[in-house]
């Protein structure tokens, strides 16, 4: 155990162990930077689609709002020409 400690204990490893360990976290950060814009763009894209749902929804509940209210009120308006 002495030998690899005072190998490990000399200038130039300690310095080539601590770039390397700077490099091993910039790396881990970079990645981790990626995953969170993965992470974000999937987010961006639930919201989108559930605005598309919601105003489909509104759509079809304005459309509803105005339907005619029974079969005369049908026969009326297709009398009327405001179908």
């Amino acid at each position: 155990m002495g030998v690899i400690t005072a190998f490990l204990a000399s200038g130039p490893v300690r310095k080539a162990l601590g770039l390397l360990l700077a490099a091993q976290t910039i790396a881990l950060f970079l990645l981790n930077l990626r995953r969170a814009g993965e992470r974000a763009g999937r987010l961006v894209e639930r919201l989108q689609t559930s605005e598309k749902t919601h105003d489909v929804q509104r759509q079809m509940l304005d459309a509803a709002s105005r339907r005619p209210a029974d079969r005369d009120a049908l026969v009326e308006r297709l009398r009327d020409g405001r179908f």
